[in-house]
């Protein structure tokens, strides 16, 4: 099962707009792919299963309540910004990175979808100064290097990381200090992808 269907099978209750905005991704990320490497081109062919639903492991294990602020760091192709800013209108979402053709890529995403909630801009995680209630990325680098690069960006003692990452993360988890929840995608996703899959909570 692939496209729109696998997202309607994990989350049937989106809204009509919802659903024709997912549906228009397959095609939008054929036509910027072919601009700039967003993915690669294996991975395209499993668009949904790897990169959107993927991204959508993270609104099973946290509600985004309405005027969420969420940045996120490293989006690369717009994942999980995009699915994310899809799924939840209500909540804002900006996308940072520091190769500029990949924020321009997203922005495109972004605009033609018509995502009044998301925006994406070109910039290093330590040089961004906004201030937002939660962090979300994948797998960008190690936890603990992560939260030295962006543990600047929610208020100290009232933020949130949440982390897309896979494999075994006993080592890389040991020297984390802050609190932390690891969800297994697999729980909710009975796909393959997400046998190793997992979202890593962390209160910042």
């Amino acid at each position: 099962m692939e496209g729109i269907d696998l997202v309607l099978r994990h989350f049937p209750e989106i809204t009509e707009e919802q659903q024709a905005r997912f549906a228009a991704l397959g095609a939008l990320y054929a036509e910027w792919n072919g601009r700039v490497n967003l993915i690669s081109r294996k991975d395209l062919d499993h668009l949904y299963e790897r990169h959107v639903l993927h991204s959508l492991g993270i609104a099973k294990v946290h509600a985004f309540k309405p005027g969420t602020r969420t940045v996120d760091v490293g989006t690369g192709g717009g994942f999980p910004l995009v699915p994310l800013a899809i799924l939840f209108p209500d909540s804002t979402f900006h996308g940072i990175d520091g190769i500029g053709k990949k924020i321009m890529a997203v922005q495109g995403v972004i605009d033609e979808l018509g995502l009044t909630n998301c925006t994406a801009g070109q910039e290093r995680s330590e040089d961004h100064k906004q201030r937002y209630d939660l962090i979300v990325s994948r797998a960008v680098t190690t936890l603990t290097e992560f939260l030295r690069m962006t543990k600047h960006l929610v208020p100290k003692g009232k933020g949130k990381l949440l982390y897309l990452k896979g494999g075994d993360l006993a080592e890389e988890l040991r020297p984390v200090r802050q609190k932390l929840r690891v969800y297994e995608l697999s729980a909710f996703f009975p796909e393959e992808f997400f046998a190793t899959k997992k979202v890593v909570e962390v209160d910042l």
